[in-house]
């Protein structure tokens, strides 16, 4: 067994409920939550900062404001089985891969023009 194959072997499956996304992007995470022995969905939505490549460990991250006015990042799997599925709201104009800027600005300032 070459390298290729043995890599190829322990690469987890693409989850086909991520659709294809972007930065910018208005999203909505839908997660398998366990609880004891109950398990439920809970919805994480914000905006998609960035998204990284990279095979078995690409992933992307999405940031949403809580209450009060705290920025809340988290940073997903992109083939992560806990993932229910991924839901794009709105896509925007952006002119970069990376949104860090977007951490220092809040309320209107921190808006996104659509893309359509």
């Amino acid at each position: 067994m070459n390298k290729a194959e043995l890599l190829k072997s322990v690469e987890a499956p693409v989850n086909k409920n991520i659709p294809d996304l972007s930065p910018g992007d208005a999203v909505a995470v839908h997660l398998k939550i366990k609880e004891g022995d109950r398990e439920r969905i809970q919805v994480f939505k914000g905006t998609l900062l960035m998204v990284r490549g990279g095979g078995n460990d690409a992933s992307f991250t999405v940031r949403r404001i809580a209450s009060n006015g705290i920025g809340v990042e988290r940073t997903f799997m992109l083939r992560s089985p806990r993932i229910e599925k991924v839901v794009v709201e709105r896509r925007t104009k952006v002119r970069r891969a990376r949104l860090y800027y977007l951490r220092e600005l809040t309320g209107k300032r921190a808006r996104l023009k659509q893309r359509f």
